[in-house]
């Protein structure tokens, strides 16, 4: 990295400060506008929130900001839990978040938020609970239901309540205040000349169909006074016929210039799956897909100008601002795998930051769990009772760590900054386990780089790693461990399939790391996660690729969220076959059955994909020879990335 440099040095544009009003940012990073779901049902902040946004402002980040506060519950409430404004009580969590914001370092900004005809419809963030009618611009019927044209005294109320949420959330503490007109929101509905059908001031031509959002921001500014900081939330390119392109998204930034002080451009549609992984772009995107809208938009603008499009490395960020492509960076979920990630930015620490994998755990928790997760963090969603510290252990233990994958890593790492003398006992030659083939494909590459994070951390922890050492109840009883970890994951299952013993046949982790292996065309035998993934990065490697699954639905076990991105992509590299079962590898391929016809896949190699098990013969005999003992990972239940950091983590502070 060359001479060490300190304090923001290797990023100097963005650790610039900024004057937004009447704050001063500290540096160009606002941690975005994020809301998960931990709001009570009276529609207040819960502890947990608190916690969650405070951690944020401790990593370093100018501003945080909270999302989609509901401005007009009665009408706009889009999600089944959310923050809403006009809630009789909800001044004592806003007080208490906007101070344990700034007691952290940051500023404290708030979204003001409307779902528009979304308040009243089944959405992707509400089901239940909607609003008794759904208003829209215009009359209109969507696939979940009726939409009534919002008659022109509840605009006139609505604008008048985000003038008044305003006022609270400056009474309440906050700095600075984000009126969301993007995403298929109110403002965004408005704005669509395909939604918006009225002939009426608040329709017809773009000025007509951007003057509710101009008037709400008018309404908000006479609360708030002349100085304090509004930012507006726009689309650069709604990326649908529904919505507006990027000419006339500079339009509607120019009609906003001398009325707010930052604009942030971001873009897509939150209720159209097609569109959803592009709003928040998925792995299949590159690293800053978004700002160049950002970039196009400050030519027009004399307000500053933040961007968006999952950015997590400092370096892009510093280029960004550096190049005058935007004045400021908003992290959404970098922000969540890492909320320390400014100030090991600031403290040239950047090979430090746990990287975002885009898997969507975190979008995914909301709806499932009501709260957060994530799958790199394993304290992302439990800030409240990791400020709780556990005691430092009282006896320095001897621990043996079996297993260099992501769970042994992450609780060797936990182990040993506790202050244990830890071991790790990896068989292989490289530390990893199955983040490697997890990460071979294209698309896969920050799982690369979470192994090298890992490694970096074993080696500051002072871990010592043993290579090319498989452990044996022999190794075990030798080392005599106060407390043993059994993190030596998972087998690859092999079903008892006539002719899977045939040279065609390659399981599924042979074949991500070593596709020069494969013949041209692949039949892919699963089509859960790896199976859809491997078609995907093969088909990147100029394979053609049949999926072959007796369940119905491909990758059925991965959530909605990562399902829209990973679809398309799926189906542009294979033919999916579902309700498909195999019944024997033959020298042309694979013989199949389906819907009582028996079919042939034609294939030069076959990829076993079929899943994992658990070995748990190996596990019993490691841990029957010692009194404490953990079991971590895919040897204590098969999962996904998130199952096996938090399993080492959590098991490593009980220690």
């Amino acid at each position: 990295m060359g001479e060490k440099c300190r304090f923001g040095k290797r990023y100097p544009h963005l650790f610039s400060p900024l004057r937004v009003g009447n704050i001063k940012m500290k540096n160009r990073i606002i941690c975005a506008p994020t809301s998960p779901s931990m709001i009570d049902l009276n529609g207040h902040f819960t502890p947990e929130m608190i916690a969650y946004l405070e951690e944020k402002a401790l990593g370093g980040a100018g501003i945080v900001t909270y999302g989609e506060a509901i401005v007009h519950s009665a009408t706009g409430k889009s999600h089944n839990k959310q923050l809403q404004l006009d809630a009789f009580g909800v001044r004592q969590g806003m007080t208490e978040a906007a101070r344990a914001i700034h007691n952290a370092g940051a500023y404290a900004n708030i979204q003001l938020s409307h779902g528009g005809m979304y308040g009243g419809l089944a959405s992707v963030g509400g089901d239940v609970n909607t609003c008794q009618t759904a208003y829209g611009p215009s009359d209109m019927m969507m696939p979940a239901g009726q939409v009534k044209e919002m008659p022109k005294e509840m605009i006139y109320e609505i604008i008048e309540s985000y003038g008044k949420a305003a006022k609270l959330c400056k009474e309440t503490g906050f700095d600075m205040v984000q009126v969301h007109a993007a995403h298929g929101w109110l403002f965004s509905q408005f704005l669509s000349p395909v939604w918006n059908k009225r002939t009426d001031e608040f329709g017809g031509s773009l000025e007509n169909r951007a003057r509710f959002f101009l008037l709400a921001l008018d309404a908000v500014r006479k609360a708030v006074g002349p100085m304090f900081p509004i930012e507006a939330r726009i689309s650069g390119d709604d990326f649908t016929d529904k919505g507006l392109g990027l000419e006339d998204c500079i339009k509607v930034a120019q009609m906003i210039d001398d009325k707010v002080d930052l604009i942030n451009v971001s873009c897509g549609n939150h209720e159209d799956p097609d569109m959803f992984c592009r709003t928040h772009p998925s792995a299949f995107y590159k690293r800053g897909v978004n700002v160049y809208l950002a970039a196009e938009i400050k030519k027009y603008v004399k307000t500053p100008v933040a961007c968006v499009g999952s950015l997590n490395d400092p370096a892009q960020m510093e280029e960004i601002i550096a190049g005058g492509q935007a004045d400021v960076v908003e992290l959404g979920r970098a922000s969540l795998a890492d909320p320390y990630l400014p100030m090991k930015a600031y403290n040239d620490e950047a090979d430090d930051i746990t990287p975002c994998l885009r898997c969507y755990e975190c979008f995914g928790a909301t709806g499932e769990l009501e709260m957060v997760k994530c799958a790199v963090n394993p304290t992302m969603g439990e800030q409240l009772s990791a400020k709780l510290r556990k005691e430092l252990p009282k006896r320095k233990k001897k621990i043996l760590v079996v297993g260099g994958g992501p769970a042994g890593m992450e609780a060797a790492i936990t182990a040993a900054n506790r202050g244990h003398d830890v071991t790790l006992a990896e068989k292989s030659e490289k530390l990893g386990g199955n983040l490697h083939p997890a990460g071979a494909a294209y698309f896969k590459k920050d799982i690369v780089k979470l192994i090298h994070v890992l490694e970096k951390r074993i080696a500051r922890a002072g871990v010592k790693v043993k290579l090319n050492t498989e452990v044996t109840p022999d190794y075990v009883k030798e080392f005599s461990p106060d407390a043993l970890f059994v993190a030596i994951g998972s087998k690859e299952l092999c079903l008892p399939i006539k002719g899977i013993s045939s040279d065609k046949v390659v399981m599924a982790i042979d074949a991500e790391l070593h596709p020069n292996k494969l013949g041209k065309r692949i039949a892919i035998m699963g089509g859960g996660l790896v199976g859809a993934e491997g078609a995907i990065g093969l088909h990147h490697e100029g394979k053609e690729c049949t999926i072959i699954e007796m369940k119905d639905t491909i990758a059925e076990e991965v959530n909605s969220f990562y399902r829209g991105g990973l679809m398309p992509e799926v189906e542009k590299a294979a033919k999916c076959l579902v309700h498909t079962k195999v019944k024997e590898i033959v020298p042309e391929g694979v013989l199949c059955e389906r819907n009582g016809e028996e079919i042939l896949v034609e294939a030069d190699s076959v990829v076993c994909a079929l899943g994992f098990r658990a070995p748990y013969d190996k596990v019993d005999e490691l841990t029957d020879l010692v009194d404490e003992y953990y079991v971590i990972g895919d040897c204590k239940k098969v999962g996904k990335i998130y199952d096996a950091i938090n399993t080492g983590y959590y098991s490593a502070l009980r220690v």
